[in-house]
């Protein structure tokens, strides 16, 4: 049986049960999202993720052997962008790279690449919450004209290029088992949660608590532990993901 790949995780839990909150994030980042919190469930998450990947697909041609530069705080928008990359089998890239197809930065000016994309983190955002430089796509205004359905035109190899980051490089045939190794026996189907120092930590965890069928509790921004432990008890988190810090 060929090892599981990033891109059917979600389509995995769709099946299990679309209407399951699977990622929770609270917002503890200085400025005006400052004490959001998000929850999607699978059937939410998936039309966010098919938005972006026909964006990826139909607009910049993005397809296996593709690179997409993601340089963003770690945050739920990031993971969308990134399982909306790894669904059209491209490599996802946390650090910059030379000749990208598509650069998404929640931050101005972002790394160089063919298509430069402006996310906003706020979740009710219709436009950008700053003045962007011609060029540069508005993904709260444009993205959200893309189809809710996704079906990629081609799928990766299993040694593909999945994930580039600080740490070197996994393959679609190794990301998911490098994640489950990190955090091992994770209460199946489990409420898990974590305070990622980088979005590596969250794209990670997140992988790991899916492929055991779980769901994640994120908190964004050097959050207090004590108001991490109280919201945990609050959303029934069953296990904490520890991260090492940078």
């Amino acid at each position: 049986m060929p090892a599981p790949s990033p891109a059917d995780l979600l389509p995995a839990l769709l099946a299990d049960d679309p209407a399951r909150p699977r990622i929770t994030c609270y917002d503890d980042l200085p400025g005006a999202t400052a004490g959001e919190r998000v929850e999607l469930s699978a059937r939410v998450l998936d039309k966010w993720v098919s938005k972006a990947a026909n964006a990826l697909q139909e607009e910049w041609d993005v397809a296996p052997g593709s690179v997409v530069v993601l340089s963003a705080r770690p945050h739920w928008r990031a993971v969308y962008w990134a399982l909306a990359t790894w669904a059209v089998g491209a490599t996802l890239s946390l650090v910059e790279v030379d000749d990208a197809e598509v650069a998404v930065s929640d931050t101005l000016p972002g790394p160089d690449a063919t298509t430069s994309v402006y996310l906003t983190r706020a979740s009710l955002a219709r436009s950008s919450d700053v003045a962007l430089p011609p060029g540069v796509v508005d993904e709260a205004a444009d993205v959200s004209g893309y189809g809710d359905f996704f079906a990629p035109w081609a799928t990766p190899e299993p040694d593909g290029t999945a994930l580039v980051s600080g740490s070197g490089e996994l393959t679609y045939g190794e990301l998911v088992d490098a994640a489950a190794r990190r955090w091992p026996d994770l209460p199946r189907g489990g409420r898990v949660d974590v305070a990622p120092q980088s979005t590596q930590d969250l794209l990670l965890a997140l992988v790991a608590a899916w492929s055991a069928r779980g769901s994640l509790v994120v908190h964004v921004g050097g959050t207090d532990p004590a108001v991490r432990a109280r919201r945990a008890q609050d959303e029934g988190v069953e296990h904490g993901l520890e991260v090492d810090p940078v």
